[in-house]
C-alpha cells in the first residue's frame, strides 16, 4: 500500500490561496514564469515533487525569465537590508574583512559589467573566500557557458529556499 501522506508545511502551501502562494514562490525565486508554473502544478504530495517541478521550470526559462530571476538577488556581500533570507545566505561574507569585502565589489561591479547581471551563487555554508574565488574563476567565461552556471546555482538557491518553505514549523 502506497502512503498519502503529505507533510504538514507542504500541505500548507497546498492549502494556500492562489495569491498567496504566488507571493510566497514569488520570494523564493523572482521569475513569474518559474513561479507560475509551480503554482499550476499544486499540489505536490512530496517535497520531491515540488523540487521536481522546480527543476523543470528552471530548465525552461528563456535568457528573460533567467534575467528577472536574477534581478531578485542582491550582489554577494550586499544582502538586502531588512532581508533575514537575503543575510542568512550570505553569512559567509558577514565576518569578511574590510579587503575582502572591497575586493568583493570590485569584482561584482566588474562581472555585472561583463554579464550584464548581479554574480550569482549559491552562497549558504560558502566563505567570504569561496565566493572571491568563484567569482574570480567564472568571470573568465563565455556568456553562454555562464548563463548556464548561473541557471543551475539558481535551482540550488530555490532548492534551499523551497525547503525552508515548506518545512513543517514554518
Amino acid at each position: 500500500m502506497t502512503s498519502t501522506f503529505t507533510p504538514p508545511g507542504l500541505a500548507r502551501f497546498n492549502d494556500l490561496e492562489e495569491r498567496a502562494a504566488v507571493a510566497a514562490l514569488h520570494e523564493a525565486c523572482a521569475s513569474m514564469t518559474w513561479v507560475r508554473r509551480l503554482t499550476a502544478a499544486r499540489p505536490y504530495a512530496t517535497a520531491d515533487q515540488l523540487y521536481a517541478a522546480s527543476d523543470a521550470a528552471l530548465a525552461e526559462l528563456t535568457a528573460a525569465d533567467l534575467a528577472e530571476a536574477m534581478a531578485g538577488h542582491p550582489p554577494i556581500g550586499r544582502p538586502r537590508p531588512g532581508d533575514p533570507a537575503s543575510a542568512r545566505e550570505q553569512r559567509g561574507m558577514a565576518g569578511a574583512s574590510e579587503e575582502l569585502k572591497a575586493e568583493m565589489l570590485e569584482l561584482n561591479l566588474a562581472y555585472q559589467e561583463k554579464f550584464g547581471h548581479v554574480f550569482l551563487i549559491c552562497a549558504t555554508g560558502l566563505t567570504g573566500e569561496r565566493m572571491r574565488d568563484a567569482v574570480k574563476e567564472r568571470i573568465g567565461n563565455a556568456p553562454e557557458r555562464e548563463r548556464e552556471i548561473v541557471r543551475t546555482e539558481l535551482g540550488k538557491i530555490n532548492r534551499i529556499r523551497l525547503a525552508r518553505l515548506v518545512e513543517e514549523d514554518a
